[in-house]
């Protein structure tokens, strides 16, 4: 049997065709557009997610027998704002996880509402890009559009919905929203009051691996399927990816350095951030996880490579790369703000240290470098919770870099394991339908059974202490600077 993963991500749809086996046997991948209308604003056309999908899917299934796919399964970017009319049309573009417009509405949140009762709440309190606070931005500034949802969706939530006609979610995902209680798992009565909202328009929950529907029949003859393909719920993507790198036990550990950074630990119980530094979300496999997230990760590098250097042969910028731990530049990765653990939608990038001996060589080290640190932030806030790890699996484009991989375990001091399988929220997506099906018994076996690892890097005790030193440099850079960020946006 066959069983495809979707990840609806930022800037491409990735499609995943699994065997039951775990075998990939073909991945598809579809561009679509981010839109930026203003400063900090990010948004998208839902209708591009969904036409991306469908051709990824006919070209992801050409030439296969069609009767042996058997399931669907999703990962996807969180947080999105989707809104629908009574008619389930999209009523304005999709506002985006790492849209900062939301400030106002955010502060209103934590220091009016309280942190205190939105832990009580929800488990979290508001950062920017949560779905929360762009539902009081559109009650302020969109009062039209705002009077006429009927339902609020999440992107990888809207093509379940496209492809079965079922409005569902799934914890995870539900987690990243603010309107969900996560220690009960259920939608939070007194975060629905506070953004004026019935629990009606809000979609169903279910299980990231339950089976929400089937392929709607005009959709299964125009892919040419010729019996039910069933649909699970999905993940948000880091949950989802955690799922594909086999992240689902107690002391395990992923890093992902896709356009956002994220470091994903699992908990069995529910135990959130005192300090709300980082998120404490219910996890894909049925349990919880702790998350710190860096908004701009790979993103840095592409933005760095492609913009600035004007290059499209990153492995050539990083090849003769060398002196780890040495260099004496610094780089604040704040491209769109920050989320983990600042919380700080005007915290802007910035190069430090630069002196007339600075190279191109030092600047694109710093750049890696200042991610590595930033996801250091949240490490060691998990760290202060007693959370005790002594390795982390790694996924995401910036997986690929083997200088990223060595900058990451040093600046971490962990063990950083590269799984055979890098396709992260696909992948997962895919073994979540594998399971759904009942392929296998559980997430849990699914992922003991079919994740391997390909390589394994170890820390370099010297560089590590000169990371170490580094990094203590580094943390002291945002708070001399937080003021004058604040002062820039006004």
């Amino acid at each position: 049997m066959f069983y495809i993963g979707i990840d609806v991500g930022t800037s491409a749809v990735k499609l995943l065709l699994m065997n039951e086996d775990g075998r990939i046997e073909r991945i598809v991948s579809k561009e679509y557009p981010i839109y930026y209308p203003k400063p900090g604003w990010s948004e998208q056309n839902p209708e591009d997610w969904y036409t991306q999908t469908i051709a990824g899917l006919k070209e992801l299934i050409s030439g296969i027998d069609k009767k042996e796919v058997a399931g669907i399964g999703f990962g996807g970017q969180m947080h999105g704002l989707v809104v629908l009319d009574e008619n389930d049309n999209v009523i304005r573009p999709t506002i985006l996880w790492n849209d900062s417009r939301t400030a106002d509405e955010t502060v209103y949140l934590n220091k009016v509402i309280g942190e205190e009762r939105l832990s009580e709440y929800t488990g979290n309190i508001a950062f920017a890009g949560f779905t929360a606070p762009k539902i009081l931005w559109m009650r302020k500034h969109e009062p039209d559009n705002y009077k006429r949802i009927s339902k609020i969706m999440l992107p990888k939530d809207y093509i379940v919905y496209r492809l079965t006609g079922v409005h569902a979610s799934d914890p995870s995902d539900a987690s990243g929203t603010l309107f969900y209680d996560v220690k009960n798992k259920c939608w939070s009565e007194e975060m629905m009051k506070i953004c004026g909202l019935k629990e009606e328009q809000l979609p169903a929950v279910y299980q990231s691996y339950d089976v929400v529907g089937t392929i709607k029949e005009d959709i299964c003859t125009e892919l040419g399927f010729i019996k039910d393909v069933k649909v699970v719920a999905g993940a948000g993507d880091n949950a989802a990816a955690a799922v594909g790198t086999g992240t689902v036990g107690e002391g395990s550990c992923n890093v992902s350095l896709g356009t956002s950074g994220t470091i994903f630990i699992p908990s069995s119980e529910f135990k959130a951030d005192r300090n709300s530094a980082l998120h404490f979300f219910a996890h894909a496999a049925g349990n919880y996880h702790l998350m710190g997230v860096v908004l701009s990760a790979a993103s840095c590098n592409k933005w760095w490579m492609e913009d600035i250097l004007m290059t499209s042969d990153f492995a050539r910028e990083q090849e003769s790369i060398s002196n780890l731990g040495k260099n004496r530049v610094y780089f604040l990765p704040y491209l769109m703000g920050e989320r983990s653990p600042h919380n700080d939608p005007d915290a802007r990038g910035a190069f430090i240290g630069l002196t007339m001996e600075t190279t191109r060589k030092d600047m694109t080290l710093a750049m890696m470098e200042g991610v590595a640190f930033a996801i250091r932030d949240s490490y060691e806030v998990a760290k202060s919770l007693g959370i005790n790890i002594e390795k982390t699996k790694m996924c995401g484009g910036g997986a690929k870099s083997h200088l990223w991989r060595r900058i990451l375990s040093n600046v971490l001091n962990l063990k950083v394991e590269i799984p055979e399988v890098e396709e992260g929220p696909a992948m997962g997506g895919a073994m979540l339908a594998a399971v759904g099906c009942g392929e296998y018994e559980s997430v849990e076996d699914i992922a003991q059974k079919i994740v391997r690892v390909k390589e394994t890097v170890e820390p370099d005790p010297e560089i590590a202490l000169l990371y170490n030193e580094r990094y203590e440099i580094f943390r002291r850079i945002y708070p001399c600077m937080k003021d004058l960020f604040k002062a820039m946006r006004t």
